[in-house]
């Protein structure tokens, strides 16, 4: 009889595991169980094993893919979706994930499924989704997004840059703080570049700031006044042309100047990550970078990485990442010292024009702010984050950019 137990109680597990445990009911996110027929964890769709409900269950987006590399970020910035007080409102719940535990929900998708809560609308309506028709779909994305891509005129080309970027090393050696790198990242870059319009606004305003937070950055006339030739450079050209174009069509804005002063101001616009009230600004933290809590948060630009390497304040230790483009814009992901404090993964496009990552990050903050935002370049899919900024607002209630960087090349 002793025997038998064994057998029966592996009858009996398959048992359990068959008919409605076929489900990612009440398994979102677990970890994965080699014994289970499908699989609910986060990894499952690369895998290729989930439940067969486990994209209507488990995610926000069911067409929109797990990003291949997470890539970061400054998840203090992260919007707090689970510190709300009414359950049944969508007050600071807009974006937020979906969650199978919640009455009524806030995000871009639940009007189409009839569960929003009651005050979404009013709530998030300034979020750009208060209907699922105004939504700015996936296709309109990648169609958009190619555009941009081929108008991109300003980049560099092959012969522009030399690239040494040595060895990479695995996802989990980030934290090691190695440097795996003896050479510069950077061999060579045709600095004539430079002195193209938008090249040379965008780098006036790299010294513009105190890279440390907590200490308030307090501007000059004439950097107010850069900011304004930068925007009004940048508008010049045949990438943001056709970013405004998109956006006008999608009735976002009804002029370019109410786009170029919205831009201004989320951009821009001052707000505290520290104890000094305007000491941040989401320009300076994904251009410029900053530094806090001794350690670098944001710098996700090559030519800011590749001035500061030139003066010796950088010093490139390795890479997780390097994208499949043959030509510029390439995606590379690296780990690297800047004087003295350590990026432990800090993605960055390479050999673009100032006016192409401004306009790429734009676009996703306008149309997917504080969610993955999913792109294609030159006929590969890439993926960009970005998070609002939810202490302080300007105008009628709109965010800040926190950060914005690229997360990965997954479709």
């Amino acid at each position: 009889m002793k025997a038998c137990v064994p057998l029966i109680l592996a009858m009996l597990c398959g048992l359990a595991w068959s008919g409605k445990t076929e489900s990612c009911a009440s398994r979102c996110h677990e970890k994965f169980n080699r014994d289970a027929p499908c699989q609910c964890d986060r990894r499952c769709p690369r895998h290729g094993d989930c439940c067969e409900d486990y994209e209507h269950l488990c995610t926000e987006d069911p067409k929109e893919p797990e990003p291949l590399l997470e890539l970061e970020e400054e998840m203090e910035e992260a919007p707090s979706s689970n510190l709300y007080s009414a359950p049944n409102s969508c007050r600071g719940r807009c974006h937020e994930s979906f969650d199978k535990h919640h009455p009524c929900h806030c995000n871009a998708r639940c009007p189409e499924f009839g569960n929003c809560c009651k005050d979404f609308n009013s709530q998030c309506g300034h979020e750009g989704f208060s209907h699922s028709s105004d939504a700015i779909t996936k296709e309109e994305l990648l169609a958009i997004s190619e555009k941009i891509y081929r108008a991109d005129t300003n980049k560099a080309q092959k012969e522009d840059i030399i690239l040494n970027s040595q060895n990479a090393i695995s996802p989990s050696e980030t934290r090691d703080q190695v440097d795996h790198c003896p050479e510069p990242l950077f061999t060579y870059v045709n600095e004539k570049l430079f002195s193209k319009p938008t090249y040379a606004a965008f780098i006036n305003l790299l010294n513009n700031y105190q890279r440390v937070t907590g200490q308030g950055e307090h501007f000059t006339a004439q950097q107010l006044a850069e900011q304004d030739t930068f925007l009004r450079e940048v508008m010049k050209t045949a990438v943001m042309k056709e970013l405004y174009s998109f956006l006008h069509q999608q009735n976002r804005y009804s002029s370019e100047q109410e786009f170029v002063s919205d831009l201004k101001n989320m951009w821009f616009g001052l707000y505290s990550r520290g104890n000094e009230e305007g000491d941040s600004s989401g320009f300076e933290h994904v251009f410029s970078g900053e530094v806090k809590k001794g350690k670098v948060t944001g710098f996700h630009n090559w030519i800011r990485f590749y001035m500061q390497e030139k003066e010796g304040l950088v010093d490139y230790y390795s890479h997780i990442y390097d994208g499949p483009w043959e030509s510029y814009p390439d995606v590379l992901a690296m780990q690297f010292n800047w004087d003295g404090y350590y990026k432990e993964v800090g993605s960055a496009f390479i050999g673009s024009s100032p006016e192409f990552e401004f306009a790429l990050y734009s676009l996703c903050f306008i149309a997917r702010p504080g969610k993955t935002c999913q792109l294609s370049l030159g006929g590969y899919p890439i993926a960009i984050q970005t998070y609002t900024w939810d202490k302080s607002t300007y105008g009628n209630g709109k965010k800040y950019i926190a950060t914005a960087y690229v997360v990965s090349s997954a479709r």
